[in-house]
């Protein structure tokens, strides 16, 4: 597992929402904020203004917009419209795709489609790489990749099939992917030396991004400041600089902390038994990971498991 793939398969808890929405100009529609959730808008076909307070955004077919925080937002059919207060209950979570038009079939003004929905998140537990991002990105259309994401979901959303409840929400998982990477890709254009920090700027320094493939991919590995070091090509105390300077904890705080994820990730959606999950995180033994955990936590793994679960705890 790479490190944006685990933050994809981090961030959501359940499965994506979606609606499908044939905007009949003239029209303007206010998107509420929604905290506990992350937001995007895909431009199927037409145009639409997102109203920025620097200047309204031009948005075309293709685009993307990704919402990390669940702040809210305003679309436009044209800068004249008056933009329409939220129509949908931000708590509703609605099926994975619900078909909505707003205006007049009739009137014979343009339409754009969009497939707007969102990711319920668990914002105490998210990624640091989700927490650092900004209010809103932008992935603009023809984006190598992502052009042909859009051109499947499109497709997908106007004829469903068989498979179609499992197509969407992966192809929306490959288009956030799409849209991290390319931020991601923004840092990794800084020039060397600029003392660009946090978790964008980690990912494209490659001794400190190897540091971190080497513990996603081998949570359990008995890893040590010196030997991540050696994966990274550095000596251990310019490895150890280097990963806070970029990360901002220390390299062995943050494998703790992936661990730990990992576990309540897998506590929260498996049965597997917490034996196995100890050697997972790395731990010889159960209860030295339920301590690990509870400290973690707050609560032993046993009884999170049966709070996510819904089941009464020992």
């Amino acid at each position: 597992m790479d490190v944006l793939s685990d933050v994809i398969a981090l961030m959501r808890t359940g499965r994506p929402t979606s609606a499908l929405v044939r905007w009949h100009a003239p029209w303007g529609q206010r998107f509420p904020a929604v905290p506990g959730s992350a937001g995007f808008q895909v431009v199927l076909s037409g145009s639409c203004l997102l109203d920025d307070p620097s200047g309204p955004v031009r948005l075309n077919a293709g685009d993307v917009l990704f919402l990390p925080h669940g702040h809210g937002y305003t679309l436009l059919g044209e800068p004249s419209a008056e933009p329409a207060e939220p129509r949908w209950d931000p708590d509703r979570e609605p099926a994975l795709l619900v078909r909505d038009t707003v205006g007049d079939e009739h009137g014979g003004g343009p339409v754009t489609v969009t497939l707007c929905g969102g990711y319920r998140i668990e914002a105490e537990h998210a990624h640091p790489l989700l927490r650092e991002l900004p209010e809103l990105l932008h992935l603009p259309a023809g984006q190598p990749g992502a052009a042909e994401s859009v051109a499947l979901l499109a497709r997908e959303a106007a004829e469903p099939g068989l498979g179609t409840d499992t197509l969407l929400p992966a192809l929306l998982d490959v288009l956030l992917l799409y849209v991290l990477r390319a931020h991601v890709g923004e840092a990794g254009g800084s020039p060397a030396g600029s003392g660009r920090t946090g978790w964008a700027a980690a990912l494209a320094d490659p001794p400190v991004a190897a540091a971190l493939a080497a513990v996603h991919a081998e949570p359990d590995h008995p890893w040590t400041v010196a030997s991540l070091g050696a994966r990274a090509g550095l000596s251990r105390a310019a490895f150890a600089r280097r990963f806070h300077e970029r990360v901002g904890q220390p390299p062995l705080a943050y494998l703790t902390w992936w661990r730990m994820t990992t576990a309540a990730r897998l506590l929260r959606t498996t049965d597997t038994p917490l034996s196995v999950l100890a050697a997972r995180s790395g731990y010889t033994s159960e209860y030295a990971f339920a301590h690990a955990f509870k400290r973690a936590y707050g609560t032993p793994p046993g009884r999170f498991r049966a709070e996510r679960h819904g089941t009464p705890s020992a």
